[in-house]
């Protein structure tokens, strides 16, 4: 649901013909990841390969275990999905099922040697979903153990209800880590350009490091 009000608040700009997309129009289409997808960047005269998987569960067999030599490991995660259960088993909670690969990627071996990176994702989309939807819900028993409630505030959050849960989920995900690597964790808007730019900034700085330390300087 979280492009839909997007493209009918612009129904009538996308319905002309001849529409070319804006650049908002192309960041919000969602595409599933099937099988290994490669792509190479080039930043500042150094190539970073990146391997895009998907993460359902019919997709993890074709990679989970092709990796075993990759400088970082870069989780996506969807924290605006609390509250949603899996395309594939409507029984399984997204952000459940989310946490317990999390894990399994950060303790099996393939990855020992692998810098862990996890993007908490969509925070705008969480930030208007938790005034409606509440994280914890009783009578489904999903997270049960939060303490915070609906964000009441009026425009952006400004009691720190949004950070409180953000803060309750990225606890849920580092719990997972039994290797006792460091997890570099970032809180993402992928339609934000600029806050894209940082993030990724500080991804190339540890995968330059992590390579250096590997050269053994």
């Amino acid at each position: 649901w979280d492009t839909v009000s997007y493209f009918f608040d612009r129904i009538e700009a996308v319905g002309q013909p001849g529409y070319v997309p804006e650049q908002a129009d192309v960041f919000r289409v969602r595409v599933r990841t099937s099988g290994i997808i490669c792509e190479r960047y080039v930043i500042e005269e150094v190539e970073f390969v990146l391997y895009d998987v998907g993460g359902q569960r019919n997709e993890r067999k074709k990679w989970i275990h092709c990796f075993d030599s990759v400088t970082a490991v870069i989780f996506v995660a969807a924290i605006s999905e609390y509250d949603q259960v899996l395309f594939e088993d409507s029984t399984t909670n997204r952000i459940d099922e989310a946490t317990t690969l999390f894990g399994q990627i950060c303790n099996t071996p393939y990855f020992a040697d692998s810098s862990m990176i996890l993007f908490l994702n969509k925070k705008d989309l969480f930030e208007e979903k938790m005034k409606i939807i509440p994280i914890r819900d009783d009578e489904s028993e999903r997270f049960t153990d939060f303490n915070g409630g609906l964000c009441t505030c009026e425009g952006e959050c400004s009691a720190g209800c949004v950070e409180t849960g953000i803060d309750y989920l990225r606890w849920k995900f580092i719990a997972k880590n039994q290797s006792g690597k460091e997890v570099y964790c970032h809180v993402t808007c992928a339609t934000d350009t600029e806050n894209v730019h940082v993030v990724f900034e500080a991804c190339r700085d540890i995968i330059l490091r992590k390579n250096i330390e590997a050269a053994g300087f």
